[in-house]
Parts: C-alpha cells; sequence; structure tokens
C-alpha cells in the first residue's frame, strides 16, 4: 500500500477556517484527519505541501515512520505550524489504517475503556456574544441572558459548561487581548473593574444552574500571574470545574495554583511530550488539556499516557468540527484518566453537514466511536462547495 494524493481542504466555519487532510492511497483508500487553526491557515497549508514529498509512495499504515519522517524535516522549526501540519496528516494516515484494517481507530488503539464520554458546553455564551446572527439564537444583551442560557444548558442535559469573559450589550464583546488589540492592550493587568464584572458574570451562571452543574472560566492568555491569582481567589466561592489559563512558564502557573483553591486546567497550546514534561513535573495545574488536531493522535495518547504516570487527568481541547469530536471521543475511549471532554453546542449549521456521521450525545454524553476509522467522514462536496477565503479569524 502507497500513498498517491494528499490534499489540504480549507473549509469557511464563519468566522474561522476548518482544515482538513485527505490522504488517498494508490488503491483508492481515503484516510482524513482534522488540523484546523483560525490564524494560521495558509501557512499550514504550506507545510503540508512541503512534507508531500516525504509521504508520496510511502506506506501509509507506518503512522510512527512517517510521523517520525515529518518531525524531523521539522527539527529546526518544531511545534506550532509545522506540528498542526505534521498531526492532519497523521490523524488521516491513522484513520487510513484502521480502515484497511476494518476497524475502529479506537480497536486499533488497545479497544474501549468506556462506551461513553461526559462533555462540557464550550464556549457558552461567547458564540451567541459574537454571532448570533451568523448562528440564529438569541443575543447577549443583559446579564439575564446571561442566566437564561445557563438554564438553557440544564434543559439540555449538559452537566458542564465552560464560558470567556463576555459582556453583554448591543453588541455583547469578549475579552480577548491576549490574542490581540489596539494600544494599551498588553499590558495584561486584571483591573478593578475587571475583576467584579468576571465575579458577576461567573455568578450569574452559577445562580441559573445551580450548585450540581460544573462551570469552567477560560482566561486563555488574557492576564499574567497576578491577574490570575486575583481572579482565581475571587472565583473561589463558586466551586468551578476548572480556571483555564495558558502560560508557557510552568512555575509561574505553578504559582497561579499554589495561590487558590480553584483548581487549575491547562495544555492546549503545548506540543508532544517534550513542552507537558516540565508541567507535569510541577503538578502547575490539576487538569491538562491536549488538543489532538494539533498534536495527532498517537502522540496525544503518550501525552495522556505520562499524565496517568504523574496522577493527572486530562481533556481534549475540541473548538472544531464534528471530525475533530469523532476524534476527541476515540482518545478518551483509550486513556484510562479522562476528566471530560470539550465541544461546542452553539456552531455554525455547515458543521451538521460536513461528515457523514454526527456525534450521538444524549444527557451531555458522546457515545464512543465504533465504526471504522474515526467513526466518521469528511463530507467532500459539502467542504469543497463552501471554500474558505477571508484573511484570519476574528478570535
Amino acid at each position: 500500500m502507497k500513498i498517491k494524493y494528499v490534499e489540504t481542504l480549507a473549509v469557511d466555519a464563519g468566522w474561522r477556517p476548518w482544515q482538513f487532510i485527505k490522504v488517498e492511497t494508490e488503491d483508492g483508500l481515503v484516510g482524513y484527519g482534522e488540523c484546523s487553526s483560525g490564524r494560521a491557515p495558509h501557512a499550514i497549508a504550506g507545510a503540508v505541501e512541503d512534507m508531500k514529498p516525504l509521504l508520496i509512495g510511502k506506506d501509509p499504515r507506518a503512522y510512527e515512520m512517517r510521523f517520525s519522517d515529518m518531525a524531523r524535516n521539522a527539527i529546526q522549526s518544531p511545534g506550532g505550524v509545522m506540528a498542526k501540519a505534521t498531526a492532519g496528516i497523521e490523524l488521516a494516515l491513522i484513520d487510513l489504517k484502521a480502515k484497511a484494517l476494518g476497524i475502529s481507530v479506537v480497536e486499533l488503539f488497545g479497544g474501549p475503556i468506556r462506551e461513553k464520554v461526559r462533555l462540557y458546553w464550550s464556549h457558552c455564551g461567547t458564540t451567541r456574544a459574537l454571532y448570533h446572527e451568523m448562528m440564529g439564537t438569541s443575543p447577549i444583551a443583559t446579564m439575564d441572558d446571561i442566566a437564561k442560557l445557563g438554564r438553557e444548558v440544564v434543559n439540555s442535559g449538559y452537566t458542564a459548561l465552560k464560558t470567556n469573559i463576555i459582556f453583554p450589550g448591543d453588541p455583547a464583546t469578549v475579552h480577548f487581548d491576549g490574542f490581540g488589540g489596539g494600544l494599551g492592550t498588553t499590558d495584561q493587568v486584571a483591573s478593578n473593574e475587571m475583576l467584579n464584572h468576571i465575579e458577576t458574570l461567573i455568578g450569574t451562571f452559577r445562580d441559573a444552574v445551580g450548585t450540581d452543574i460544573d462551570i469552567c472560566l477560560d482566561l486563555n492568555f488574557n492576564f499574567k500571574v497576578e491577574g490570575c491569582i486575583r481572579i482565581a481567589q475571587i472565583l473561589e466561592q463558586f466551586n468551578l470545574l476548572w480556571l483555564e489559563i495558558e502560560m508557557y512558564n510552568a512555575k509561574a502557573l505553578r504559582q497561579v495554583k499554589e495561590a487558590t483553591r480553584t483548581k487549575i486546567c491547562t495544555g492546549e497550546n503545548l506540543f508532544y511530550m517534550k513542552e507537558y514534561l516540565p508541567f507535569f513535573d510541577q503538578h502547575a495545574a490539576h487538569v491538562f488539556m491536549i488538543d489532538v488536531p494539533w498534536n495527532g493522535f498517537a502522540q496525544s495518547k503518550k501525552i495522556g499516557d505520562l499524565a496517568q504516570v504523574y496522577e493527572l487527568n486530562v481533556s481534549p481541547h475540541n473548538y472544531y468540527s464534528h471530525l475533530s469530536s469523532f476524534i476527541g471521543a476515540s482518545l478518551c475511549a483509550v486513556l484510562p484518566n479522562i476528566r471530560i471532554m470539550e465541544i461546542d453546542v452553539d456552531d455554525v449549521p455547515l458543521r451538521e453537514e460536513l461528515t457523514t456521521n454526527k456525534p450521538k450525545i444524549e444527557n451531555g454524553y458522546m457515545e464512543v466511536p465504533s465504526g471504522p476509522g474515526w467513526g466518521t467522514d469528511l463530507n467532500e462536496e459539502v467542504a469543497r462547495a463552501n471554500p474558505w477565503g477571508k484573511a484570519r479569524a476574528h478570535w
């Protein structure tokens, strides 16, 4: 079996692109991966092109060898765009191998440890605040709308949600200065006004959902250590599932963890065991996020297994299409130390047409995939009819 063709498909997912990798063999077998990155779609497509000479004519089933070839090709520029492109290709190779064997990826990696995966409703309110017209949902104009959304989460059967720092209004806004902004937005300071607002926001959600529903708040890269500590301490009263913080310094994050009773989650921007290891050694967080479309499946499994050695739970990052949901749920099925999995409930209608199968979700749990490969395929007709052509993502 030899690889004949490798292609990147960038799909218009509203305010950001979703990027898929297609690998086809000489005998017509196809595997799909996803490596969506809203801020570097053209760079990832270029990186995939650079990888093609390492792949064409090679056996796709030897995915560890193919990964090693690609990793060595990128050894002078590890991580980032090159890692994401490598991950998308690796995911397609693993999908292809499982299909060639007539089994699921879950079976390929040892069989299921669980039958279903607990989910949390991610970007709860965030997407409606920014893109409600695109999705046909209600706007987030007041804190009453936040409370209404919280009750919707409960009524939908989900037992956990994650939100961002939403400012209701007309129009509503969301605090994402860590990803870019104008003059005066680089300091990453949490003002008293910001602290009061965060307390009101999470307090409104808590009052609406009650004490049994888990709440997460994602701070992204928005604040430095001092601001994160102040926010974490204010939120202790609400018993969060976690406060999510992205930092590239393990000791800095551990300083936050040791200053509060609020549980800390991190890791979605880290690559491979090498980058996770300092954070594991420091026990810098309680839960570690793994971005499978940016690490690849086999590498994510290794990260999860290493976390198990450190007595830590992991959670797949999943701000992508339904293909990623099947990939993430497959990882959850073969790791013993899963906390919960992310999924977006609010998204562009196109998502429901983009894969041949949709996740089976009931009462906030997703059924573990069992079909060949990932258990779903990319609907290429829909993907090609909706190409991405914008300059960059909004957030």
